[in-house]
């Protein structure tokens, strides 16, 4: 296991440096809603700046340990222990429905990039309009529909990595990529047309089933071989996510300061948190990457999603003319990890066999009989 984590942890490692290849020509987030006309910033004079000041510098150091005291506070005090529990058994039963929220993760998203005429991501528009639209309607209604699941994804994904090095704009929504393979894994689920297309031809009253040449022979056969990968559905999702925050935390905005600046100023950001903009920036890069690094190691997954959730909140909901539908993906992704945690080969996985789970301090925190508190032991289930 030890070594497939570190391979795996070589290959992030690699992608990562791949994607800061590309920074020279790709655009950030940040040009979505970057007023025109914004001048570019001295990325070393900017980070030298703030990295002198020492009010950002305490702030940024002040953060970091109270990120690292907050974990372990936590290890050590394990508060709340049957919430968390209740929590985790919560998300485990919408596990069966992982395959469908996959699918509305990458379908719907889609669907506007068809009717908007862009390719995944919309900073990427071609002088094909029409090909745009049908590629990306079809798609995204094969996906939320749930036929020929497996095949869309693999060939929409296959389209992703064919146009990546002609146009490294869609680098912005790199999260089709652990998207889109997780839906190869996991399947189409329930409810889809799969789901009810298998039913149908596995019956063998029924006369579809006579004359399908297509369940028995194809996808029954791929189901039995793929299933034992299943599992690797949590480390797609959250390495590839991790790997999408890194990238746009470090490369797009904290080496593309001018435009970072420029969005602050725009919507007024330091008359909601009254600081340096420089910080801001800063602040926003870092965080983003903290939770990345968090993601790929699965470390802490579930709570590091919550956190996922507040900065989308705060920075896509909160700015008026950002196009959120095109961020509709990574929010599914993020709720898809709230369901499945780290999963395999996951920092979440190594404590979990080393210290006791939340549904195991609670049971040992149950009161006496009576008492009111030992209900708690039948409501709570293992993580």
């Amino acid at each position: 296991m030890h070594n497939r984590f570190t391979h795996s942890l070589g290959v992030c490692i690699a992608v990562v440096a791949a994607l800061a290849a590309f920074v020279g020509s790709a655009s950030a987030h940040v040009e979505y809603v970057t007023p025109p006309g914004t001048q570019p910033a001295n990325v070393v004079d900017f980070l030298v700046a703030a990295f002198t000041t020492p009010l950002i510098v305490g702030v940024l150091v002040g953060g970091f340990v109270a990120v690292l005291a907050g974990i372990g506070g936590y290890l050590y005090l394990r508060p709340f222990p049957a919430d968390i529990a209740a929590f985790r058994a919560a998300m485990d039963d919408y596990r069966d429905l992982l395959g469908w929220l996959l699918r509305l993760s990458m379908g719907m998203p889609l669907i506007a990039a068809g009717f908007e005429g862009y390719l995944f991501s919309p900073s990427v528009t071609l002088p094909y309009p029409t090909a745009l639209r049908l590629f990306g309607i079809s798609v995204g209604f094969f996906l939320l529909f749930g036929l020929a699941t497996r095949v869309t994804a693999v060939w929409a994904l296959f389209v992703y990595l064919v146009m990546l090095p002609s146009h490294p704009q869609i680098l912005l929504a790199f999260e089709y990529v652990p998207g889109l393979l997780a839906v190869a894994l996991v399947g189409g689920g329930r409810p889809s047309a799969d789901a009810v297309i298998a039913r149908i031809a596995d019956d063998d009253k029924t006369v579809y089933s006579q004359f399908d040449p297509f369940y028995r022979r194809v996808a029954v056969p791929f189901a039995e071989r793929i299933k034992p990968y299943k599992e690797l559905a949590p480390v797609v999702l959250r390495v590839g996510i991790g790997i999408a925050f890194i990238y746009l935390g470090i490369t797009q905005k904290l080496m593309r300061p001018g435009e970072a600046l420029a969005v602050v100023a725009k919507y007024d950001l330091t008359a909601i948190v009254p600081v340096d903009p420089a910080l801001w920036v800063i602040g926003a890069g870092l965080t983003e990457a903290l939770v990345g690094v968090m993601f790929i190691f699965g470390a802490f997954t579930r709570g590091f999603s919550l956190v996922a959730f507040g900065l989308f909140t705060t920075t896509l909901f909160g700015l008026p003319d950002d196009p959120v539908v095109a961020h509709i993906s990574l929010f599914g992704l993020v709720s898809a990890l709230l369901i499945t945690g780290g999963g395999p080969y996951s920092v979440d996985a190594w404590l979990a066999e080393r210290i006791r789970t939340a549904s195991e301090v609670a049971k040992r925190t149950v009161g006496p009989p009576g008492s009111g508190s030992e209900s708690v032991e039948e409501t709570v289930t293992d993580d």
